[in-house]
């Protein structure tokens, strides 16, 4: 059986509207296989004793990681036929093993679809990712999302 997820329309989309939630808990082997897919061998996100040794609690979630998980909630967000445009994150608390990130969202700014000739419209994002220490990640993430009845263009690199 296959499931079958809509994509949001840019004609359905509105400032304010709030982004469903997205818990991720903070596992262990999240943070240390986020690393090793990312390719990043830094100590501190995969060896407990190292990392305290460089002064943090643990191993922490790495940045390429977090990104992953903000594209994740995104595009559960906006459906398939969603493009992430643009992603422009900072850092804050780290991700350690045992918490919980609650990612949050809104969008922000809902662009004129006449900017675009490729049959989709911008739409930009307010992202968060907390933890029990504060803000672990704060961004924005633009999106494309097709308009309704438009006949779409391939995007620039066969996207």
């Amino acid at each position: 059986m296959s499931v079958t997820r809509a994509t949001r329309l840019h004609d359905d989309v509105s400032v304010g509207e709030q982004l469903p939630e997205l818990a991720v808990p903070l596992t262990r082997t999240l943070i240390v296989a986020g690393a090793i897919a990312s390719r990043d061998y830094q100590d501190v996100h995969h060896d407990p004793e190292l990392a305290r040794e460089r002064g943090s609690e643990d191993v922490f979630m790495n940045i390429l990681t977090t990104n992953g998980w903000v594209g994740r909630f995104v595009t559960d967000w906006t459906g398939p036929g969603g493009v992430v445009e643009q992603v422009s994150i900072r850092l804050g608390a780290p991700n350690y093993p045992g918490d919980t990130m609650v990612l949050s969202g809104s969008v922000t700014e809902v662009g004129d679809p006449a900017a675009r000739r490729d049959g989709r419209g911008d739409v930009t994002l307010s992202v968060r990712g907390s933890n029990s220490r504060g803000d672990h990640v704060t961004g924005t993430v633009r999106v494309a999302l097709p308009r309704r009845g438009a006949e779409l263009r391939p995007l620039p690199g066969g996207r």
